[in-house]
């Protein structure tokens, strides 16, 4: 090249004009064809063509030889020695069509070749980075499922949580078009990654060198088809790596990062007006999102498939498998607010109705409907919490786990008063209406008389035992103060409703020394607020 290159100046391209010029008049003339001596002009600048096109066309393909050599900054060959030359091949392209396709065939065959060696490579190097998370042993098998994989222990949940919960991955997001992982870093340091920060990066580079090439093929070539030819390889390299990838992949969260990757890698090429890449970035859509409908629906059947008789329970405390599937739930809310386009609705739902079922039949495992309500109350006021963490985009789900929570707060708190006050509440229910005016069965003195008494010798003692049940029993401190502010509000309705019917019944004064003033309950009650 360096022999020529003396050759190649400006003042080269001002013959080479010239010589267009001439060539192109000699067409048009009649008078070349009339006249001996012009018809040897003719033939002397055919000659000069010729040699015009070879010297041009052997110019540019030992440039492109050059950037086959490793380590050559492509990017400086384009722009220092094509670019600034581009008349080169426009002179090729008018003079001969011929030589111009062999040209560009000479580089479309370097810059596949060097292209799709430089992604293979990159590939590699990429794959040695990869932080495995969850492999299909954590979800298929008839002996092994998703639930297996929780139920192993803490220590290989840790390593595997990432598969629920989404955490610090959402960063991802936030900087999308930041410059991709530099494998020998990475290396020295012993660094991994999630595999969506390996997709991220692959496709960064995939953007910024096909954005470079497509705006240099259209200025230099001017014709885009090129560019497509330039990228079979790499796009095929591409291919075959989430050929292997994405069928090994059952991390259902990184699935779904890599579409939100996908889908604001289109905006960043779209701002950037480029369309080289619309086709590969909706195939990539493509090839993901079945994916993570079958590592989803991986997920759910684990869930419908799990025993729970085969499975533990620390009390009626939030159980962590449930904590896991709500982590992912609220996981997949985050997403599909942030790149979701209605595909992620149904599969919530069906997420949704999956932890609800499996929350059933946990409590169920319970012997009695007090400690199924305690047990359902805990877990729902954990995902609420989780679900507070994730943002407004909950806020729907999180009403929904409210809702239930509420109902199941006013039936254990039916219960706990029907174990510590029995008595009480069964005659209040059977006896007195809420309006105190009218009586369900009219009692007398002989009904009330034992429940007045009884009520007035445990009281305390029973307000101290549903206190310590309380606090020993709820997860979360504002829910037990929730619960007992319930129970002891309905305690003092339904124990003033007694008060009323005593004083109406034929006889109930003879019981007003056994009756307990609602001030004497309620400062009791005021005392146990204070030390929640």
């Amino acid at each position: 090249m360096e022999s020529f290159f003396w050759q190649v100046n400006d003042d080269y391209i001002r013959s080479l004009n010239i010589l267009s010029k001439k060539l192109r008049f000699s067409e048009v003339d009649p008078m070349i064809n009339a006249s001996k001596a012009l018809k040897d002009i003719k033939q002397e600048l055919e000659r000069l063509r010729k040699k015009a096109l070879s010297k041009v066309s052997d110019y540019i393909i030992e440039i492109f030889s050059a950037m086959r050599k490793p380590g050559t900054n492509i990017q400086i060959l384009q722009q220092n020695l094509l670019q600034k030359y581009r008349y080169l091949v426009l002179f090729l392209k008018e003079q001969g069509l011929e030589t111009y396709n062999g040209v560009c065939a000479a580089y479309v065959d370097t810059m596949n070749k060097v292209l799709s060696a430089y992604f293979h490579v990159y590939v590699e190097a990429l794959e040695g980075l990869k932080l495995d998370i969850g492999v299909s042993s954590d979800l298929i098998g008839y002996d092994t499922n998703m639930v297996d994989l929780i139920t192993r222990g803490r220590e290989h949940l840790r390593s595997h949580r990432f598969m629920f919960s989404l955490g610090e991955r959402a960063n991802i997001l936030k900087h999308i078009d930041q410059p991709g992982l530099v494998p020998r870093i990475s290396e020295a340091n012993s660094l991994k990654y999630p595999y969506e920060v390996i997709f991220r990066s692959l496709q960064k580079l995939l953007m910024d060198t096909a954005s470079s090439e497509y705006l240099f093929v259209e200025a230099f070539f001017g014709e885009e088809s090129l560019f497509y030819r330039v990228f079979e390889g790499p796009f095929a390299v591409i291919d075959e790596h989430l050929n292997i990838t994405l069928p090994n992949c059952h991390d259902a969260v990184c699935l779904m990062l890599m579409i939100c990757i996908t889908r604001k890698h289109q905006l960043v090429m779209s701002n950037r007006q480029l369309p080289c890449l619309e086709t590969y970035l909706d195939k990539a859509l493509l090839y993901l999102w079945p994916r993570f409908k079958t590592v989803f629906d991986m997920y759910l059947q684990s869930l419908y498939r799990c025993d729970v008789k085969m499975l533990s329970v620390d009390g009626t405390r939030p159980h962590h498998i449930v904590r896991c599937y709500v982590e992912f739930t609220a996981s997949l809310v985050q997403l599909n607010a942030e790149c979701g386009d209605g595909q992620l609705d149904m599969s919530l739902e069906r997420l949704r109705l999956a932890v609800d079922d499996l929350l059933v039949r946990f409590a169920e495992k319970f012997a009695t409907p007090k400690l199924q309500h305690l047990f359902l109350l805990n877990n729902y006021d954990m995902a609420i919490s989780i679900l507070k963490e994730a943002g407004e985009e909950a806020k729907k789900l999180q009403r929904y786990f409210e809702e239930k929570l509420e109902c199941n707060l006013i039936s254990f708190v039916d219960e706990l008063l029907m174990e510590h006050f029995g008595d009480l509440i069964k005659f209040v229910k059977i006896h007195i209406s809420e309006d105190l005016i009218s009586y369900t069965e009219p009692p007398n003195i002989a009904d009330v008389e034992p429940v007045v008494k009884n009520f007035a010798v445990k009281w305390k003692n029973a307000l101290e035992l549903m206190h310590n049940e309380v606090v020993t029993c709820c997860s979360n401190l504002l829910s037990g103060m929730a619960i007992l502010k319930a129970a002891m509000a309905q305690l003092l309705n339904d124990y003033n409703r007694l008060s009323e019917c005593v004083k109406m019944i034929p006889g109930g004064s003879s019981l007003n020394r056994n009756l307990v003033s609602i001030t004497s309950i309620s400062y009791e009650i005021r005392k146990y607020s204070r030390t929640l």
